[in-house]
């Protein structure tokens, strides 16, 4: 094989965000402003939601949802094991107590058969994590919570109106992805999607806010609360100041400050344009992987099915005969051989930070079983046909190498 260099996951870059960016630039309005407002109605609408809250990132999205739920000291919050840092460090951040749970047996999603153990009078709400695009069985998280909502204690408005414990949905991985005709965003009670560089649409950093209307909650109250949350409780954004006469403001919370930009916001713009293709050569990557490695040389997650319909973010493959010490051998190999692959994830219980707060592996040993042999392959739309193809032989022929 002729040797190519392959990258993890660029940025896919085209004229129609290059146009959008320069229109800003050139506008004068870079900060927070009417891109981004644009931007957070096609949001909503892309999701079938009422509003949408741009910010800079999914991680602030999560913080923000906590915080205005009123979730702090003395409360606990589950999530998973298997997932990134940024699902669980935000319950520290508000200074609520993070419960993990395993995973269930050879799967990356949670095992919903444990969480009615983990849930209490303390518990407040549940951050599930859409894995590699694929949207987690809410219907199956709402029947949980539904069972334990005796155990439920609301300490604020939004608390009372949902009457249980709340879903939150990481849906970093998941924009885009469908659960029978709901689109991402529009399923759990709240979801926090991320638009980082390595997501399939970027803004570079970046990330959205959308949520399900709650009955006797107004959507435009909820949406002015992040807005204030998301710019130091200040009562008027910079381009509600920038009226002639409209300096004065009020600081009505010490909020946080993480606002998305209309730099940013004109890069989403331009991607959204072109998700639907975007999405379309994903899924027409995964089948090509699919049809040379799946039941063959690895398990791999099922981006679809009769009923859903993943955003295709991960190509996540657990290798057959792999222990951790082989995967990362093969990672090398095919390294060696010019293509970047991945591990998704390192389990919260192996981090240093986890093992402090008292979180021992070897309680969650299917999140372990899943990580030990998973390989995370290039996933992208500026990966010609050969080039799949390539990752694949490479793949292939590191996994048989090393087991040799």
């Amino acid at each position: 094989m002729r040797r190519r260099e392959i990258m993890f996951s660029p940025p896919d870059i085209r004229q129609t965000e290059i146009d959008e960016v320069v229109d800003t630039l050139r506008s004068g309005w870079i900060t927070t402003g009417p891109k981004t407002k644009r931007f957070e109605r096609e949001i909503a609408d892309y999701c079938g939601t009422a509003r949408a809250v741009c910010l800079n990132s999914a991680t602030a999205g999560l913080e923000l949802i906590l915080r205005i739920l009123g979730i702090g000291e003395g409360d606990e919050v589950v999530t998973s094991a298997y997932t990134y840092t940024a699902s669980a460090s935000v319950i520290e951040h508000v200074g609520a107590k993070i419960v993990l749970c395993d995973t269930a047996p050879g799967s990356f999603e949670i095992d919903y058969s444990k969480l009615p153990d983990l849930i209490n009078e303390k518990t407040k709400a549940v951050i599930a994590v859409d894995y590699g695009g694929r949207i987690c069985d809410y219907a199956k998280l709402r029947s949980v919570v539904e069972s334990t909502k005796i155990k439920f204690r609301p300490s604020n408005k939004i608390q009372e109106a949902i009457g249980r414990h709340i879903l939150i949905a990481d849906a970093a991985h998941s924009f885009g992805a469908l659960s029978g005709d709901k689109r991402s965003g529009n399923i759990a009670d709240f979801s926090s999607f991320s638009f980082h560089a390595v997501k399939n649409l970027t803004t570079a950093e970046g990330g959205a806010v959308t949520w399900r209307t709650i009955p006797g909650i107004d959507d435009d109250s909820l949406y002015n609360d992040f807005m204030l949350w998301s710019l130091h409780g200040q009562s008027k954004d910079a381009l509600a100041k920038n009226k002639p006469g409209a300096w004065e403001y009020d600081i009505k919370l010490c909020g946080q400050k993480c606002n998305m930009t209309d730099i940013m916001a004109s890069l989403g713009l331009g991607q959204l344009k072109r998700y639907d293709g975007i999405l379309a050569r994903r899924k027409e990557i995964i089948e090509m992987y699919d049809r040379e490695l799946k039941d063959k040389y690895a398990d791999v997650l099922v981006h679809f099915g009769t009923d859903f319909a993943s955003s295709g973010h991960l190509y996540a493959t657990r290798a057959y005969g792999m222990r951790e010490s082989d995967r990362n051998a093969a990672i090398v190999k095919m390294a060696e051989n010019g293509v970047a692959a991945n591990v998704h994830y390192k389990p919260l219980p192996m981090h240093t930070a986890y093992k402090a707060f008292g979180f021992d592996i070897a309680d969650y040993p299917n999140a372990y079983a899943q990580y030990a042999n998973e390989i995370t392959l290039p996933l992208h739309t500026l990966l010609d046909d050969e080039d799949v193809d390539y990752v694949i032989r490479t793949y292939i022929d590191a996994i048989k190498e090393i087991k040799k």
